[in-house]
C-alpha cells in the first residue's frame, strides 16, 4: 500500500493533499522529489507555532494599588495576584486572589491575558505578611469556603502549589479544595460579596 493520489488527510490538525504519492513506476526522479518536498512543505507550514514564552511575575512593592480598589496591594493580608495581559504592560494587581479571578469572569473585561500569578499559601506562616512565592493560577489548587478572608475582607480563593498542601489548610482550615477551572462563578461573583469597584 501506497497512499492514493487524491488523498486529502489531516497531519497536526492541518489539511494536507498528498498529490504526487502513488505515482506510477515509470514515472522520474525529479517529479518524485518535487511531490515529496511540497508535501513536507505543507506540513511545516501548518506546524502550530511554539507557544510564547510567559512573562515571569512580578515582584510587591509598596506602589502597586489594586485594580478595583486603588488601594495599595501590599497593605492587605492573604494571599496576592498578578495578571500579565498580551500589552506586555505592568501587570495588573489585586490584593486578593478572589478579585483576580472575578476580574476573569465578569463581562466586558479583557480577554488578553496571558497568565495569571498567585501567592503559594504552602507553609505560611503569617497570613498577614504572605511569602512571595508566585505561582501559575491555572496550575493552582484552591482552597474555598475556609475560615479565613480575603486582603478586602470577604472569602478567599486560597492557592497552593500542591493538593497535599490544600489538603493539609483545610484540616486547619476547614473548606474543600478545587482547581482553577472549578472554582465556582457564584463563590467569587455571587451575593453581597462582589469585589470593590473604584468609581
Amino acid at each position: 500500500g501506497h497512499i492514493p493520489a487524491d488523498f486529502n488527510g489531516v497531519v497536526d490538525g492541518c489539511a494536507v493533499a498528498a498529490i504526487g504519492y502513488g505515482f506510477p513506476q515509470e514515472a522520474d526522479m525529479k517529479k518524485r522529489f518535487v511531490a515529496v518536498f511540497l508535501s513536507l512543505a505543507a506540513v511545516t507550514a501548518c506546524k502550530p507555532e511554539s507557544p510564547a514564552a510567559l512573562p515571569d511575575p512580578v515582584a510587591l512593592t509598596r506602589d502597586v494599588s489594586g485594580y478595583f480598589c486603588g488601594m495599595i496591594v501590599a497593605d492587605h493580608s492573604g494571599p496576592k495576584a498578578q495578571i500579565h495581559k498580551q500589552t506586555g504592560e505592568s501587570p495588573l494587581w489585586f490584593p486578593s486572589v478572589r478579585d483576580a479571578i472575578a476580574y476573569t469572569m465578569m463581562p466586558g473585561e479583557a480577554r488578553d491575558i496571558v497568565a495569571i500569578y498567585v501567592t503559594d499559601m504552602t507553609g505560611y506562616r503569617d497570613w498577614q505578611n504572605p511569602p512571595q512565592h508566585w505561582i501559575l493560577a491555572k496550575n493552582a489548587f484552591f482552597v474555598i469556603d475556609s475560615d479565613m478572608t480575603s486582603g478586602m475582607g470577604v472569602g478567599e480563593t486560597v492557592p497552593f502549589a500542591t493538593h497535599d498542601a490544600a489538603n493539609d489548610y483545610v484540616g486547619v482550615h476547614h473548606g474543600r479544595v478545587v482547581s482553577f477551572g472549578e472554582i465556582p462563578q457564584g463563590y467569587v461573583l455571587g451575593g453581597d460579596d462582589e469585589p470593590e469597584v473604584k468609581p
